[in-house]
């Protein structure tokens, strides 16, 4: 028996891409695996992959960004099985632009999608989450952490997620919930060379690319969601990928000059 048997565990964002990849590691270890996702049919299609293996699988269609469709979520997951014991939040989105040519309306949108729809579902599952002292697992980026040049308002929107994420962690330790941050580099995807082509003008070549020029090899997604669960398993606060990062941050902390130039040696021109 693994440790995710015949658990509740819910993935926003669960049709593609690391959402799939984390639900799947679920449904294989014996979870009860609930997926949510905008889009009814790409989520009703992941949904009867996981469970061809047998695993009980469950699609909630819904877009988090709406409070309405967050409730209606929350109060399904409530009347199915009346506990959640992992929450992972995976509905991201990412930009590439100027920093300048970002209008507070492209903040907003980023910050809607990457920040406030976990706030949304964090609050509506927090009862259930309580209850169960489980987990709660927030997919962030390594733009958590630092700000790379041309990615528009998606470092800000991620920054929030993080400062969201530790306030959890350290407001919810002691009622025995587990909160952990993912700080993962560019995960590979089919669409990775021309997602960011229609990138503002100006926008450096390299810039479009995955990680935004960051030379960082792609992470595949199924291995990245092994790691997340074993971390999960060990109740870790966060977990950095790839782990070399650590040292950026730590300089970045330390030093914001040599910080700078480390970013500027090692992500786009």
């Amino acid at each position: 028996m693994t440790y995710w048997q015949d658990k509740v565990c819910v993935v926003t964002g669960g049709s593609a891409g690391l959402g799939l990849a984390i639900g799947r590691a679920l449904a294989q270890s014996g979870a009860k695996v609930v997926l949510t996702a905008r889009r009814k049919e790409p989520l009703e299609a992941a949904a009867a992959e996981l469970s061809r293996g047998g695993a009980q699988v469950v699609a909630v269609a819904g877009d988090v960004a709406w409070q309405e469709d967050v409730d209606r979520i929350a109060a399904t997951i409530a009347e199915k099985f009346g506990r959640v014991d992992l929450l992972c939040n995976c509905v991201g989105r990412s930009t590439r632009g100027a920093v300048l040519d970002a209008t507070p309306e492209d903040f907003q949108q980023l910050l809607d999608v990457n920040f406030l729809a976990t706030v949304r579902t964090t609050r509506a599952l927090a009862p259930l989450l309580l209850q169960s002292r489980g987990h709660l697992v927030n997919i962030g980026s390594l733009a958590c952490k630092v700000g790379t040049r041309f990615m528009g308002a998606y470092p800000a929107s991620k920054f929030a997620l993080a400062g969201y994420t530790q306030q959890l962690r350290l407001e919810l330790a002691d009622q025995g919930v587990h909160v952990m941050l993912v700080c993962p580099g560019p995960i590979a995807r089919e669409d990775a060379g021309t997602r960011y082509a229609a990138a503002s003008p100006g926008v450096p070549a390299a810039a479009q690319s995955p990680g935004a020029g960051a030379r960082l090899k792609a992470i595949d997604p199924d291995k990245l969601a092994a790691d997340i669960l074993r971390a999960c398993e060990r109740r870790k606060p966060e977990l950095v990928v790839p782990a070399k990062a650590k040292l950026l941050f730590a300089i970045s902390q330390l030093s914001a000059s040599w910080g700078d130039w480390l970013l500027r040696k090692s992500s786009s021109p």
